[in-house]
């Protein structure tokens, strides 16, 4: 039986709607202090945690190139939620700086404001090109509003004593889990489609490092969260590549059924 445009859309919409769900059957989630707690704090050139610090270079690079080149846009129907995703991106230079700088709860909340808008930016323009561009036009300011009040939310809580990260999570991890979905079920322009599938492994890599933060140290003198900004602004970059590749409104989107 074929997989019809209509049965993919449901899917996506019943899978989205789940994991909304499933975050209010999970306890409240507070910030753990331990996370603070980075392997690599070592001092260069008067900076505390430096290589933390100097490795967000890579998303002030990547933003303001991502800027620079809005003209290059293929389809202006992107130009919205792309100057978005760059301005985020180049603000997570500046909060995660200033976090690593001095890593307090506190300061993680400007690292993440722009990552919640940059990732609901990125969204919406994936589901304009495979889903619908009316629809990502109407779901894009919604999705970062919602983006930024999880982090909001997240540093209210955490200032009452009842932090809770549940909103955040979904918007940190939806969306990418959602990328390679909408990637093998909605057919889309094979350019986009290569730079956000190394989208998607630079991400993976870039959470790899996070995780294995002492033992990448110990093995290249290089902390795994220092890896983790280098490689996310890699993955950043192949993100507008594949948006400077996205195209107008086109048919082919209800014209391929899966089998």
């Amino acid at each position: 039986m074929a997989f019809t445009l209509a049965h993919r859309q449901w899917l996506l919409a019943i899978l989205s709607l789940a994991a909304l769900l499933a975050m209010f059957f999970v306890q409240p989630i507070p910030q753990d202090p331990a996370y603070h707690q980075f392997v690599d704090s070592r001092t260069l050139l008067g900076v505390p945690n430096f290589w933390n610090v100097f490795s967000n270079i890579g998303y002030l690079v990547v933003g303001l190139y991502g800027l620079a080149r809005v003209s290059r846009l293929q389809a202006s129907v992107v130009k919205p939620a792309y100057i978005t995703f760059c301005l985020a991106v180049t603000l997570v230079a500046v909060g995660s700086s200033w976090y690593h700088y001095a890593p307090t709860t506190e300061s993680l909340v400007w690292d993440r404001l722009p990552m919640g808008a940059g990732f609901m930016a990125l969204l919406a323009l994936v589901v304009g090109e495979r889903v619908s561009w009316p629809l990502a036009r109407w779901l894009l300011w919604p999705l970062v509003m919602l983006g930024v009040g999880s982090v909001v939310y997240w540093a209210w809580t955490e200032a009452h004593g009842v932090g809770d990260l549940r909103p955040y999570a979904v918007v940190a991890f939806l969306p990418v889990l959602l990328m390679p979905l909408l990637l093998l079920l909605f057919p889309g322009n094979p350019q986009s489609s290569k730079w956000l599938w190394w989208t998607f492994a630079g991400y993976v890599v870039a959470k790899l490092g996070e995780q294995l933060d002492g033992p990448v140290y110990d093995a290249i003198g290089l902390s795994g969260h220092s890896v983790k900004h280098f490689a996310s602004a890699v993955a950043v970059l192949f993100a507008v590549f594949a948006m400077q590749e996205m195209k107008a409104p086109r048919t082919w989107h209800a014209d391929v059924a899966l089998t």
